[in-house]
């Protein structure tokens, strides 16, 4: 109820000062005030500010202050540290998100609109792709789970997944391409001959590692975790820890089975004394980039290291496994996961009888 206070000035004027509150039980969970030359001004103002705040209580949105949506993201951020460990690909997006023109308005009035103007801009001035502006709306959209809970926000939510429908219909954002690039023999053979004059000097042994990448399907980060100690040899498996996963960032350690000639390439490096604790202790990231400026020398064209993982599982499959056995080296946890990397050649399928 809005309460409206009289009061002489020094000049002998007199101002009306309107106030609203906004009450549950006996506390008071908002208060705002206002003063006005004229009684009808002030009524006026108590009107359509007790309208706004019972409408804003109804559809969820926060009434109790400005709130922006950097401060949303700072909040979502803050309330996965410690629980769940994210890659460097989702962090540098919440700090872009974080700095873009969006994130400073206030989180109660953003509209869908705001939204789908925000993702039309990455594309036309960003040149971002259709699958990079989705993941920014599918983080925002987490982070303004954490505000329903916190602020009460719920209509931003419907606002954000309102224009996450329209962007799809535009064709402004879309789920990423399948990818499908195989390793052609000429490549291979290249890459063979290329890594094999650098191994004496390189710091990283990449004709191993090629060579261990094809055979058991890991990715690069695999590779340089993987322990001596948690090689079975008998068993011809291997163990890792913190295997990527949808949901699983840490604490997932699998069990993978590797091929004899996998097994051999490791017994190697154990007794040539060039594997330590790990079996390659070598920076993940430097597999990748001297992979690619292999590529770029040979005039290899859209190739990429984690091609290779897509390249063996397409060859366990041609060898005759079955996809739950493949599922045993490629650690896959379903068969629409493990389509993604499948490739196979139609010339390559047998015929049955």
């Amino acid at each position: 109820m809005g309460t409206i206070t009289q009061r002489k000035r020094a000049d002998g004027s007199i101002s009306y000062r309107a106030q609203v509150r906004v009450r549950q039980g006996s506390e008071y969970l908002h208060g705002e005030s206002k003063t006005f030359t004229k009684r009808a001004l002030a009524q006026e103002w108590i009107r359509r500010r007790e309208f706004e705040l019972e409408k804003a209580t109804a559809s969820g949105d926060p009434i109790n202050g400005y709130v922006t949506l950097k401060q949303i993201l700072e909040d979502y951020v803050s309330d996965a540290k410690g629980i769940v460990a994210w890659g460097r690909s989702k962090t540098a997006d919440i700090a872009r998100l974080q700095k873009a023109k969006l994130a400073h308005r206030d989180a109660r009035h953003l509209r869908a609109i705001d939204f789908v103007d925000y993702a039309r801009w990455r594309r036309t001035e960003e040149e971002a792709g259709p699958a990079t502006v989705l993941n920014d709306i599918v983080w925002l959209r987490q982070a303004c789970l954490g505000a329903v809970t916190r602020y009460g926000m719920n209509k931003l939510v419907q606002e954000l997944d309102a224009a996450k429908q329209e962007l799809l219909r535009l064709k402004v954002i879309a789920k990423p391409r399948r990818r499908i690039r195989r390793l052609k023999a000429e490549e291979e053979a290249a890459l063979r001959a290329y890594f094999g004059k650098q191994e004496v000097r390189a710091k990283v042994p990449m004709l191993q590692i090629m060579e261990f990448a094809l055979l058991t399907s890991r990715r690069q980060e695999e590779i340089t975790a993987l322990k001596v100690a948690d090689v079975d040899f008998g068993s011809r498996v291997g163990w890792l820890d913190d295997v990527k996963h949808p949901k699983l960032k840490t604490g997932n350690r699998r069990c993978f089975r590797m091929l004899e000639p996998a097994l051999a390439l490791i017994k190697q490096r154990i007794e040539s004394g060039q594997a330590g604790e790990l079996v390659f202790p070598y920076n993940h990231r430097s597999i990748s980039s001297s992979f690619t400026r292999a590529c770029k020398l040979l005039n290899i064209p859209d190739l990429r290291f984690h091609d290779l993982r897509h390249e063996a599982i397409s060859r366990l499959f041609e060898r005759g496994y079955s996809i739950e056995q493949v599922a045993q080296f490629s650690l896959h946890e379903s068969w629409a996961s493990l389509k993604i990397y499948t490739h196979l050649d139609p010339a390559d399928v047998p015929e049955l009888n």
